[in-house]
């Protein structure tokens, strides 16, 4: 496969469809072909903007040989079925968290891209930022000890700022509120810091803007080892920034507290650490797994994990 990959766009619900389009565009290995959507009218503006012809029929879409792959934003319900029939017609998949609103679809939908030599990859930007490089070098140098603690927190106003479509408060078709799309950042991050494994999961859901999911979110987690992580989101802060705490019985990191700073503090004092460039983003990971024929496997464990602390935390609430 010499040519570059070309790619379409799977629905315009998500409020990322344009930016993973505009990905698709801009990879120097990638062409944008087409929009699908089952809302023609809202997947025709879609194309329009991005300048790409809309195709009403889905079967069509996958059935053409010049298309290689879809960047996947439809509504998180239709994730099994959709991404099913995309990894059936052999095409690979970049979608928008979660993979699947279950950890039973996570592992089916891979199962079936496996056998099917069909490459996925999850949209899990955070974990490619230069503040996660540098957070899992502490981590890794075991500088901060024995981890007790971790807060990560990731919140907007988009709900207080009505900016988000109406379609991201349907319960149904976005499986769940603020914890299910925006805690999704905080939760991976969480994972990282603390490992996969829970032995208790608590919540606390409120809805202060009477749309009928939680728009002001708190879950907190125990590990096996003692560490409590919370996590912290919701759609009604409009100067809320964006913070990361992680405690040890040696030390203590703290990211987004003072403009941006990454400070770590130790028995010999605090200090600012640098914050190195990011790593390649999860659009051009998939596309040298595509390329390559290796998987994206570490992005599918904490995709798989990710759907497994929301379920529970919705399960909690």
């Amino acid at each position: 496969m010499t040519h570059p990959l070309r790619i379409a766009v799977l629905s315009a619900w998500h409020v990322h469809a344009e930016e993973y389009g505009r990905a698709a565009l801009d990879h120097p290995d990638t062409e944008l072909v087409a929009v699908w959507d089952d809302d023609a009218e809202r997947g025709a503006a879609l194309a329009a903007t991005l300048g790409v012809p809309f195709e009403a029929d889905l079967d069509a879409l996958l059935a053409r040989e010049d298309l290689d792959g879809v960047t996947n934003t439809t509504a998180t319900t239709d994730h099994d079925e959709i991404l099913g029939k995309v990894i059936a017609s052999g095409k690979h998949v970049f979608t928008e968290k979660l993979l699947s609103p279950t950890v039973e679809g996570c592992d089916a939908l891979t199962s079936a891209a496996s056998a099917a030599g069909v490459q996925i990859t999850v949209s899990l930007p955070r974990l490619s930022h230069g503040y996660t490089v540098a957070l899992r070098e502490v981590l890794e140098a075991g500088t901060l000890g024995r981890i007790s603690y971790s807060r990560v927190r990731l919140a907007h106003n988009g709900s207080t700022g009505d900016w988000l479509p109406a379609r991201f408060y349907d319960p149904a078709e976005a499986i769940g509120g603020a914890f299910s799309d925006l805690a999704a950042h905080p939760v991976y991050l969480t994972q990282l810091i603390l490992g996969t494994e829970s032995s208790s999961v608590r919540a606390a859901y409120t809805d202060m803007t009477g749309r009928g999911v939680e728009d002001n979110a708190v879950v907190t987690i125990t590990t096996p080892d003692g560490a409590i992580g919370v996590i912290e989101t919701g759609f009604v802060t409009p100067f809320s920034p964006f913070t990361i705490e992680v405690q040890g019985t040696e030390g203590t990191l703290l990211y987004g507290f003072d403009e941006g700073r990454m400070q770590l503090g130790t028995a010999e004092g605090w200090k600012d650490l640098e914050v190195p460039a990011d790593t390649d983003a999860p659009f051009a990971q998939w596309v040298t797994a595509i390329r390559t024929g290796t998987p994206t496997t570490e992005n599918l464990e904490r995709a798989r994990a990710l759907t497994q602390l929301v379920v529970a935390a919705n399960a909690a609430a």
